[in-house]
């Protein structure tokens, strides 16, 4: 089942029954203090959900982050799932069936149209990220985390790690890479066969699909944040007609595309292609270091920027172990846990924290982190990022291409 087919059921289960939302007011959270929240904690398990395909991040969690949660009396457990609306989907059918705090999940990493369906069906604790110490650390202002694909956050999801949409070549074979997008797909028609991209909804495809969007409409201040069907009837034509007219010189010829960034990266891997793409750019660097990319993987850094955005983690309204999960979150928000989480060689994601604010010796911590000759510091990545568009709009785009642009072939 497809990313946009599992949400799509997720908000099916409440639609089966003829009800609404199961819980169409945000539900908050009954502590005091942090040191109630603490105190709540002690001998809980927290089950987090999270899409287990990433090797790195299975062993942060289970080798860094939940050593460091067992420290303070709770067991943090790891649940992998294939996509995130796997582990909404559960949620969603443990409210309808009237689980309101017994709940099998405790926190899911999240962001985008996961979390706004989940708000939407009064599925996420809220206002509960203001008790966390570690919030402090991050800055109030960072529109990153306080929008969610254009879904206000309001305290329902606590940010996790920033992410940039990031293309990659190979340095060997691409002597004179392109600068812009624009370039990119010049260069993909130069040379048949040798570049391609995950077919949407794939998380990586459809975000490559919207960054076209920006591009052929003169750049991302020209298409509303906020979805209407005016905007997308009168946008998307030329987005579907320049990825119509590049399959083509696509890998297979367009004949078939990557069903998701793992074999998109496999075949960047094996030489079948000489770009990939990832929104987890700093995981490039292990990568190449262990002999999977070729060394002369290299970031192209684009004129007009990329899209980027943050993930979270969502506590679900019906937790078991909210206070668990919470002093989970908080841990995961540590200067300490950021820096781990940021190394190349643990996992290698930039932290949400607010470098500006935090003390000379938390921020000499990051200055230690070992330096890239593969990926720009964060600072350089996101140089004239793209906001994300709202969730509303992927999926008519993702299905838009499905029909006018695979339709096509």
């Amino acid at each position: 089942m497809t990313r946009r087919a599992k949400v799509a059921a997720a908000v099916g289960l409440l639609a089966l029954t003829g009800c609404s939302a199961p819980n169409s007011e945000a539900a908050t959270h009954d502590f005091a203090s942090w040191d109630e929240v603490v105190s709540a904690a002690e001998g809980q398990t927290v089950q987090l959900w999270m899409y287990g395909g990433d090797q790195q991040g299975n062993a942060y969690i289970d080798d860094v982050l939940a050593p460091a949660v067992a420290e303070q009396g709770v067991t943090l457990e790891r649940v992998p799932v294939t996509d995130t609306a796997d582990a909404l989907n559960r949620v969603l059918s443990e409210l309808q069936a009237g689980r309101t705090a017994d709940g099998t999940v405790d926190l899911i990493w999240v962001n985008g149209a996961n979390f706004s369906t989940g708000k939407e069906a009064g599925a996420w604790l809220c206002d509960w990220t203001s008790l966390l110490p570690n919030m402090d650390k991050t800055a109030v202002d960072d529109p990153l985390l306080s929008d969610d694909f254009g879904t206000p956050v309001d305290g329902c999801e606590v940010p996790w790690h920033k992410a940039q949409f990031t293309i990659a070549y190979n340095s060997d074979i691409i002597e004179n890479p392109p600068t812009s997008l624009a370039g990119v797909l010049d260069w993909a028609r130069a040379h048949p066969g040798r570049f391609t991209y995950p077919a949407p909804p794939d998380f990586t495809g459809s975000v490559f699909t919207r960054q076209v969007l920006y591009s052929v409409s003169g750049g991302y201040e020209n298409v509303p944040l906020t979805y209407d069907q005016e905007s997308f009837d009168e946008l998307s034509p030329a987005l579907y007609e320049k990825l119509v007219d590049l399959a083509p010189s696509l890998w297979r010829a367009g004949d078939t595309y990557p069903a998701s960034s793992d074999e998109l990266n496999q075949l960047y891997a094996d030489g079948q292609v000489d770009m990939t793409m990832t929104y987890g750019p700093a995981t490039l660097t292990d990568l190449v270091a262990g002999g999977v990319y070729p060394a002369g993987t290299r970031i192209l850094t684009l004129d007009e920027g990329t899209v980027g955005n943050a993930s979270f983690l969502g506590l679900p309204s019906n937790a078991e172990s909210r206070a668990g999960a919470m002093v989970v979150a908080n841990t995961a928000l540590s200067v300490e846990q950021q820096v781990a989480k940021a190394d190349p060689e643990a996992w290698g994601q930039f932290t949400v924290l607010d470098y500006d604010s935090l003390a000379s010796a938390e921020q000499a911590l990051f200055d230690a982190l070992p330096k890239s000759l593969v990926v720009p510091s964060y600072d350089i990545l996101s140089t004239n990022a793209n906001p994300e568009l709202s969730a509303a709009w992927v999926p008519p785009l993702d299905e838009g291409w499905r029909t006018r642009v695979l339709g096509a072939r």
